[in-house]
């Protein structure tokens, strides 16, 4: 019997580069039977605080930390699993000669992740890019990691988090796990780590040989 279809929302928090990026770059994802479960706690957030946000969206660290720390005990309470990859930037030694590239392993290590637990899957990916062919690159590094995960579907969209309050929810938690990590504030991690079903932390010296891909 096929396994049902799964949703999963997957944002980022930190900034990207061995030695001008944060000591931390941070994928996670938020993955549900349905999109409603991930989507709920945002909607219910941007109708408390709605009328304040300039962007109309909530930005996790733009929010106020209380807000931020409700909305993420909210989405704790919901039937969600979240997987996170945390790449140590500063382990790095021998960088990529094109920064995105940590980026998109970090991406495709993630969804590796969430494959290996849920095989049929979509997935929406926060838009990160304008350009055509570095939305593809990701896409094509994602699949390369995945290739060899048995009897899977996988559907992948990157669409912009104004319009999909999952990637909001996303957002927020790729924030909390950033905070522990590059802050040592573990607030708002506690929030959300019943949730949590997989944590990698990436401390890895030669990323030279993901230039290839």
């Amino acid at each position: 019997m096929n396994a049902p279809m799964r949703y999963a929302f997957v944002d980022e928090s930190g900034t990207v580069g061995a030695s001008s990026g944060s000591h931390f770059l941070v994928v996670a994802v938020l993955s549900a039977s349905q999109p409603r479960e991930v989507e709920l706690p945002v909607r219910r957030a941007l109708k408390k605080y709605g009328p304040s946000l300039t962007s109309g969206e909530i930005k996790a660290a733009d929010f106020q930390e209380p807000a931020i720390l409700r909305l993420l005990q909210a989405i704790a309470r919901e039937e969600i699993a979240i997987i996170a990859v945390v790449v140590d930037q500063h382990a790095i030694l021998r960088p990529p000669k094109k920064a995105e590239s940590i980026y998109r392993q970090a991406v495709a290590r993630a969804v590796y992740h969430l494959v290996e637990r849920f095989p049929r899957v979509e997935i929406c990916l926060d838009r990160r890019y304008t350009n055509a062919r570095m939305r593809f690159l990701l896409e094509k590094r994602i699949r390369q990691v995945i290739e060899d995960l048995p009897q899977k579907i996988v559907l992948i969209s990157q669409e912009e988090s104004s319009s999909r309050k999952g990637l909001q929810a996303a957002d927020a938690v790729a924030w909390a796990f950033f905070q522990k990590c590059e802050r040592g504030d573990s607030r708002f991690y506690d929030a959300i780590s019943s949730r949590v079903i997989a944590e990698e932390v990436v401390i890895e010296k030669d990323w030279s040989g993901y230039d290839k891909n």
